[in-house]
């Protein structure tokens, strides 16, 4: 398997880090608000919400990023070590994204966002 394949498993495993910071860093997570998770994340604030935040954004740029590595997988025309290191680059963005989530770095994280994006539409480019 190559390293642009595995960065879509990385990739699917990003949110529920998140919603589990979020969960943790509440200080009040425990089994009754368990029963239902999304309601007591709606009530965050702070960092917690950022983090649950930044989960709701990883779930909706998911699948577009798997998507353009499969699609550039399939077409072939790539260099598969081009694809790989899109697929680095992509995880490296969401890393950043998560990080000026977390220390609400608003315009880094709109910079991070948008190099995340630039980086899926780069996938289609480089398959052409």
């Amino acid at each position: 398997m190559t390293v642009a394949l595995w960065c879509i498993l990385f990739a699917m495993f990003l949110p529920p880090l998140c919603a589990l910071g979020a969960k943790l860093s509440s200080g009040r997570f425990g089994f009754r608000e368990n029963h239902d998770p999304r309601a007591f994340l709606d009530t965050l604030s702070g960092l917690p919400r950022r983090l649950h935040s930044a989960q709701q954004n990883g779930f909706e740029t998911f699948p577009a990023f798997a998507a353009a590595v499969l699609v550039a997988d399939v077409v072939g025309n790539a260099e598969q070590v081009t694809q790989d290191v899109l697929g680095v680059l992509y995880i490296t963005s969401r890393l950043l994204f998560i990080i000026c989530y977390m220390a609400d770095l608003a315009a880094l994280r709109s910079l991070a966002y948008f190099a995340g994006l630039v980086l899926i539409v780069s996938f289609f480019v480089v398959s052409v």
